[in-house]
């Protein structure tokens, strides 16, 4: 699969990638075994929800302050410092559990820092990952961090389920524990470039930061990209969060599962192809075309599909070329921005191209109950309505995938005649 050029030249970087894929699994595990224990606890699902709340929230908040510091610490110390101190906070966890005293608000508390952490953090490894990687193996490696990221999201749910149903919470955190262990001593062992240890002129956090704005803002390319990026995953996370309310009535939690499990599949198959495909002709071209095969095949394929074969391959198609998009738009971005300015551009990145999530699935759920689930209730049985989406609880739901499909399909042309995307490909 690689050539052996890849492997010499990468050595560091792919223990760097397996080691930290293998924390990330075992904090993954950690969030979804919280949340078993929660709903157990409490049988709220808005209680489970606010987990997941308090630990995005300082990631779209901060992010562009992370990346301006990021910019200044030693890369290495910033994301052991970080690794760290988010394993405090789950060893935390653990001993209150082991007496008794475990509360949910605790668990607010610790998501709060942990996603603290891991804003910090992530422009660091962001770019240690430049520092580590010759740029002719950009696409490869964006390829693998794809691939890793989608069997992290595929075996979380599986992985933690058992273990925690079988040993418990504590087995889960442990091995959460064990894994940051393996990750933070191969960090330690691995040598980061000299360049990573350049001196810093010490400005202000507020100016640094404000230069990252200052640069999109001055890189049109860069800045449209993510701006188009943002419009993308507010209808991802609309997807998302109507995707439940569409399966479930219409086939139970079941087929839910089996759904994210064709997807997970897809993604990794998706990722496997990133890592081994040639750089393309055309960067941009290859971000516009997958959004928009994405875009226009699954949700549509759920909006009008009558069964679980047709979802399923609609989860296929949909989550297919995502891994070769992101490969690409890694690539991109890469290759377009300084090293000693892509942490902070990295942050500004978060914050303008992230935020739209939250506000996504706000408006996912609120138009499907409110909206479409009761103007699909009031239709006549025999009208045209139903006979396409169906009656029942979730016709709402599959017209509403009708619109975000059109509404992702047409929010992708306009990217495709954007002149400043199109200049980071000469440059």
């Amino acid at each position: 699969m690689f050539h052996h050029t890849f492997l010499s030249d990468c050595k560091d970087l792919l223990i760097l990638w397996f080691t930290q894929a293998l924390s990330q699994l075992g904090s993954a595990m950690t969030g979804f075994a919280l949340v078993l224990w929660s709903y157990s606890q409490y049988g709220s699902a808005l209680t489970t929800a606010l987990l997941t709340i308090c630990a995005y929230a300082p990631y779209v908040l901060l992010s562009i302050f992370a990346g301006a510091l990021s910019d200044r610490w030693d890369k290495k110390r910033t994301m052991l410092a970080c690794d760290t101190l988010a394993a405090v906070c789950t060893l935390a966890v653990l001993g209150l559990w082991r007496l008794g005293a475990l509360r949910v608000w605790h668990l607010y508390v610790v998501n709060a820092l942990s996603g603290l952490m891991n804003t910090v953090q992530q422009p660091a490894s962001d770019v240690a990952v430049s520092l580590l990687t010759p740029k002719e193996h950009y696409q490869r490696v964006g390829g693998l961090r794809a691939f890793s990221h989608s069997l992290v999201s595929l075996l979380t749910p599986m992985c933690a389920a058992a273990l925690y149903g079988l040993l418990g919470l504590g087995a889960v955190i442990w091995f959460d524990l064990g894994t940051f262990a393996i990750a933070a001593l191969a960090l330690l062992l691995i040598r980061f470039p000299q360049q990573e240890r350049r001196a810093e002129k010490a400005e202000p956090v507020l100016t640094a930061a404000k230069s990252g704005l200052t640069y999109l803002w001055d890189h049109r390319g860069v800045l449209d990209v993510i701006l188009f990026l943002a419009v993308i995953n507010l209808t991802a996370s609309m997807f998302q969060a109507a995707l439940p309310a569409l399966l479930i009535p219409k086939g139970g939690e079941r087929t839910l599962g089996l759904v994210e499990t064709f997807a997970g599949a897809a993604s990794l198959t998706g990722g496997l192809l990133a890592a081994a495909m040639p750089a393309p002709k055309s960067r941009v071209r290859v971000i516009c075309n997958s959004l928009l095969f994405s875009m226009s095949t699954e949700n549509f394929l759920l909006a009008l599909g009558r069964g679980l074969p047709v979802w399923c391959a609609g989860a296929v198609l949909g989550w297919l070329l995502i891994p070769v998009m992101n490969a690409n738009l890694d690539a991109l971005l890469r290759l377009s921005i300084p090293v000693e300015m892509q942490g902070r551009v990295y942050s500004a990145r978060n914050t303008l191209q992230f935020f739209t999530i939250p506000l996504g699935y706000f408006l996912g759920g609120i138009l499907v109950d409110r909206v479409f689930e009761p103007f699909m209730a009031r239709q006549n049985p025999a009208g045209m309505l139903c006979a396409v989406f169906g009656t029942g609880k979730g016709a709402g739901a599959a017209l509403f995938f009708l619109v975000i499909g059109a509404f992702g399909a047409l929010s992708c042309l306009p990217a495709r005649w954007d002149r400043h995307i199109w200049s980071l490909e000469k440059e």
